[in-house]
């Protein structure tokens, strides 16, 4: 039986059509792999392919560029080092169910094959398609291809979801403004998601696949970013002293008040503390103070942002890099001050938190926590360090201790209307001084009185 038949005249569709189009009348299978999901789209879908492998979701990684010790090298997902899980490598199985692909288990994993393409995990339109979370981006085994290939259409909220709400181990963990309250959410949660309706791709689809909207693999070259000017101009108010702000203040700053609004996001991972038994309590708002596999947590909500000058580039620690286990390490350092021109205040989640480096190189460490010798198994960091170092070919001294680490986050989402969005004496005035700590930002102290940002 046929896999596939296709009307005369499907050819003179588009491809933006063909994702439009009644797939159930297209799309017969069975098919025995996922791979033959895939085989079955390229069919028709031809090119396609080329594109989504160039792509940061597909590669996990982003253009080459110099970094700072004037090597030629890629940065993202693949070689990043965060204070949630820490890193891809040594863990795959587990970090890749949130991968665009299937089978990325280990280094081995042939990124050429166009077939360990997922096309359902962004396009299901059924509600059913879901990965095995320990199963290297395989879909679970109790999913019906033909049926979840049968409702492909464009993407939406649900499907970029199910990896950008829940990354860190659970939803709005890492982000903080990304959470399954956005997925039917109210215009007060969010003005665009809630009160307009959009989709992620109303932002943030690119073309040929080349999703648009700047994180860590992209921020370190500073490209790839979304401007909320893009769509409002520079000058969205009737105010012009409101519009005067646009220069040096971003829109999201006065716009998103806080975040994790309706669910906590972790703001402190304390990995020292991992591998004992003790008894777990859960916060004020129902989450867990301690995992044994993990360590110690803090959870907030309606969590007001840190301010920063953001030109819209930033520093990132590299494996290898020496650090002082004296002062707080920090994995990520915004660029832009207050005398650069590009740079606008923007707000951020800051994750802090403690975790493992190798104290005889003096270095972050890579743990493998996942799999057969793996920290949730053995609960042996000595033996976790190994392994994983092992895996980004970097010497481990066969000492480890704990450092304290901070990671800034951008905030976008969770925007709120003009109404709800700050107030003058949000930031000026005896009330505002909580918020914006004008000294560390540069001025002599509020603007308002002081002068202004070019004094």
């Amino acid at each position: 039986m046929k896999k596939l038949f296709i009307i005369t005249t499907f050819f003179l569709f588009s491809i933006y059509n063909i994702a439009q189009e009644d797939h159930s009348e297209l799309v017969e299978g069975p098919f025995s792999t996922p791979q033959e999901v895939t085989e079955t789209c390229l069919m028709c879908h031809e090119g396609v392919e080329a594109d989504i492998m160039k792509s940061r979701h597909w590669k996990w990684l982003g253009d080459e560029f110099e970094n700072k010790h004037g090597e030629k090298v890629t940065f993202g997902k693949q070689n990043i080092i965060n204070n949630f899980c820490i890193a891809t490598s040594s863990n795959e199985p587990r970090c890749t169910s949130c991968h665009i692909g299937f089978g990325w288990k280990d280094g081995t994993f042939d990124f050429e094959d166009p077939n360990n393409i997922d096309c359902l995990v962004c396009h299901d339109q059924s509600g059913t398609y879901k990965k095995t979370p320990t199963g290297a981006g395989m879909p679970d085994e109790s999913v019906d291809l033909v049926k979840v290939a049968q409702s492909v259409g464009p993407t939406k909220k649900a499907n970029c979801g199910t990896c950008h709400f829940n990354g860190g181990g659970g939803t709005g963990v890492k982000h903080g403004d990304l959470d399954e309250s956005l997925l039917n959410p109210s215009a007060e949660l969010d003005i665009h998601m809630g009160g307009a309706g959009f989709e992620c791709s109303e932002c943030h689809a690119g073309e040929n696949h080349q999703i648009l909207g700047a994180s860590h693999g992209s921020l370190i070259e500073g490209k790839n970013h979304i401007y909320c000017i893009d769509c409002h101009t520079e000058k969205p108010h009737e105010k012009k002293i409101l519009n005067n702000h646009v220069a040096s203040v971003a829109c999201e700053t006065c716009h998103i008040p806080t975040f994790a609004k309706e669910m906590a996001t972790k703001t402190w991972w304390d990995w020292s503390t991992a591998g004992e038994d003790k008894t777990v309590e859960k916060d004020e708002f129902g989450m867990p103070k301690y995992d044994k596999k993990k360590g110690d947590f803090v959870w907030e909500m309606n969590v007001v942002p840190e301010y920063s000058w953001h030109n819209g580039k930033a520093d990132y620690y590299q494996l290898g890099d020496k650090i002082d286990p004296n002062k707080v390490v920090k994995l990520n350092t915004l660029l832009g001050d207050i005398k650069d021109p590009n740079s606008k205040i923007a707000p951020f989640k800051v994750m802090r938190g403690k975790q493992i480096y190798d104290s005889g190189n003096n270095y972050l460490a890579v743990p493998k926590l996942f799999g057969p010798g793996g920290y949730w198994k053995t609960f042996d960091w000595n033996a976790a360090a190994k392994l994983g170092m092992e895996s980004v070919n970097l010497p481990y001294s066969g000492q480890q201790a704990f450092v304290e680490t901070e990671m800034y986050w951008p905030i976008n989402h969770m925007v709120v209307s003009a109404d709800e969005a700050l107030s003058c004496t949000s930031c000026h005035g005896q009330k505002g001084t909580k918020r914006l700590d004008w000294e560390k930002l540069g001025y002599k102290g509020d603007p308002m009185k002081s002068g202004g940002r070019f004094e």
